[in-house]
């Protein structure tokens, strides 16, 4: 008997008319009325409920909530079940090493085929992923589609610095331009695989049209393209700019690439993509089709929120029916619903990642999110765009709140950024200006998959508070 393997479980073209990409896309969902897709959408739901069934993970935790196999039959009950998030899943993974209760026996054949990564651990200890062959190439195809979205064009050249290792996003993205798109691929992941200064000299040589990552080392091979007197134009023909950018941050990265476009996808390790800007929309598109977005507030109670309001960005995954299951996981990532997409397109549009909840500090009563510090850097030609907050607690008490931020040397005195700072986060916090490059040995710049922006350091009984 022959082997089953991996696309043995999978059919790509039968996948691209279930999640058509291009202009397909546009020809099968343009028209497409609101109760045409919930009727898909439904359907969808309940495979994946069945498989959620399935996996002991949720069968725990739903038991223990006392809901039954059968009590929640459609996405009008979602709201029935739990919030589980990346806690949840550690725990399992703590109890039942090293997979949790995630993973699914076997088929006739054998066990059936996966690929595991890990998350990039930004947030805590790296958690595995796994993913089946089928919802693997689902995640593919909707980037494609996202890249499509943006203007893709059979012959770009797009030179991606998602890292690799056991983190998704290198892997993930070399998967979906390589096999979903015509475009050539250059894979040179993050500083740590491929020197920036060298990476530099890669788009030249090959003429990289598209540049793909995330914008903190977007941001830092532009300058680096500077102090190589690489002019867009004349010695690289770049035209867009695509990646995970924060809506203050996107405008400067433009203007750092020459003025090219800056399109922003969202997604996480466990779910792929799940929304995409375009060129003619405010806000990301949501793959309606593949996902379920609710925003609901960061707290215990998880209330739903209105259109317009900030809260907790809840995602549930309709193509994951194989392994692996994702029901009302909460990212944590603040968001908000801001309409319906462009034109005809039934889905609708989030504002993209506009902060974490669980990265909050509560300072002197006043909630401090430090990626809002990027926000008051954003194109002001006297900053790099480059800091980390660093906080001193004792227990659960904040004694102190500082701020490095790189500066160019006398471009801007520590009281102003102190008072914009003051005017942005609504509190006080100390502010320290570093030269060009020094805070990259705490934010990781280049060798992570996300800068880290928050340093927490214990404090000791006899250390005096500070402002």
């Amino acid at each position: 008997m022959s082997v089953r393997t991996y696309f043995d479980y999978v059919d790509p073209v039968a996948l691209r008319s279930e999640y058509p990409i291009g202009e397909e896309f546009m020809d099968r969902f343009e028209h497409m009325s609101v109760d045409e897709l919930d009727s898909l959408r439904q359907a969808r739901f309940a495979r994946a409920m069945e498989l959620a069934w399935r996996t002991p993970f949720y069968r725990r935790v739903w038991s223990a909530h006392g809901i039954e196999a059968g009590d929640v039959r459609s996405l009008e009950q979602l709201s029935v079940l739990p919030v589980i998030d990346k806690s949840d899943l550690q725990a399992s993974i703590e109890a039942f090493p090293p997979y949790g209760e995630m993973l699914l026996d076997s088929d006739n054949d054998g066990p059936v085929p996966s690929i595991m990564q890990t998350t990039s651990g930004t947030t805590g200890t790296p958690q595995p992923v796994l993913f089946g062959p089928r919802s693997r190439e689902i995640q593919n195809v909707l980037l494609a589609r996202s890249l499509f979205l943006q203007g893709l064009r059979d012959d770009d050249v797009v030179h991606s610095v998602y890292g690799f290792g056991m983190v998704n996003g290198g892997h993930y993205v070399r998967e979906a331009i390589s096999q979903y798109t015509r475009a050539r691929l250059l894979s040179a992941g993050t500083g740590l695989e491929t020197r920036s200064d060298e990476q530099i000299r890669i788009m030249v040589r090959f003429g990289a049209t598209v540049l793909a990552g995330f914008g903190d080392y977007l941001r830092r091979l532009a300058d680096l393209a500077v102090e190589q007197d690489v002019v867009i134009g004349r010695d690289l023909p770049l035209r867009m700019l695509s990646g995970a950018f924060s809506r203050d941050t996107k405008e400067s990265l433009s203007k750092a690439w020459g003025g090219v476009p800056a399109y922003n996808w969202y997604g996480i390790a466990d779910t792929g993509v799940i929304a995409a800007e375009g060129p003619e929309t405010e806000g990301l598109v949501v793959w309606d089709d593949a996902q379920v977005v609710e925003i609901v507030s960061a707290d215990p109670d998880h209330r739903p929120l209105p259109d317009g309001e900030t809260g907790d960005l809840v995602v549930t995954c309709l193509f994951k029916d194989d392994l692996y299951p994702i029901i009302r996981f909460n990212t944590h990532d603040l968001s908000a619903v801001v309409g319906t997409a462009c034109g005809e397109l039934p889905f609708r549009r989030i504002a993209g990642f506009l902060g974490r909840s669980d990265n909050m500090v509560k300072v002197k009563g006043i909630n401090v999110y430090p990626d809002s510090v990027g926000t008051v850097l954003a194109g002001d030609q006297a900053f790099t765009g480059e800091y980390v907050c660093i906080v001193h607690r004792h227990g659960d008490e904040v004694r102190s709140f500082e701020v490095l931020v790189e500066a160019a040397p006398g471009a801007v005195s520590t009281e102003e950024v102190g008072r914009r700072l003051r005017d942005r986060l609504g509190v006080t916090v100390g502010v320290t200006l570093v030269g060009p490059g020094e805070t990259a040995n705490m934010t990781e710049l280049g060798l992570r998959q996300k800068p880290r922006r928050l340093v927490v350091r214990e404090s000791s009984d006899n250390e005096s508070a500070s402002s």
